[in-house]
């Protein structure tokens, strides 16, 4: 069992929410849909019966969605994101594509759902890119990608390669 589990609380979307994400992502499924008992009603204000929690799995790693209701300071925030390694720029185009519902908040392969979410769409090797010990490199590549909304790994490779 996994010791850490994202935990998102949404007003009343989780199941629908969980749903999408398990659709973006291959290797993924829903675990388990609890529902509201009676019992929690007048605390929690959802009814009997509706969604309360779903667990799902994406890639291996579980998640659980909470309908909590709208509750002042528990919306989602960039503070918080969910970084997807890619191997290719296909990848980064189905993810970018399935994920960023929000342009003005796309930056640096930053994106936001159209739930809220923040993701981080990023080439794997980036990562190398920017711990290479030539810092020349590590300066092109950065100012490669700082002005970048989707990430190019092709433009990123170039400015690696430049002398």
């Amino acid at each position: 069992m996994q010791k850490i589990t994202p935990f998102l609380w949404f007003d009343s979307r989780a199941e629908e929410a969980a749903n999408y994400y398990v659709s973006v992502f291959k290797n993924s499924e829903i675990k388990t849909v609890v529902r509201y008992p009676e019992s929690a009603e007048a605390i929690a204000g959802k009814p009997a019966g509706s969604v309360m929690t779903v667990e799902f799995e994406l890639e291996g790693e579980l998640f659980t969605a909470l309908n909590g209701g709208k509750v002042p300071g528990f919306e989602f925030s960039s503070a918080t994101s969910f970084v997807i390694s890619c191997d290719d720029q296909a990848e980064i185009d189905h993810y970018w594509e399935k994920l960023s519902a929000v342009p003005e908040a796309e930056q640096c392969g930053w994106c936001k759902d159209k739930f809220g979410i923040t993701w981080q769409i990023v080439p794997k090797v980036l990562s190398q890119m920017l711990s290479d010990p030539d810092q020349a490199k590590v300066e092109r590549v950065t100012a490669c990608f700082m002005p970048m909304k989707k990430l190019d790994i092709a433009a990123l490779q170039a400015a690696y390669g430049q002398k």
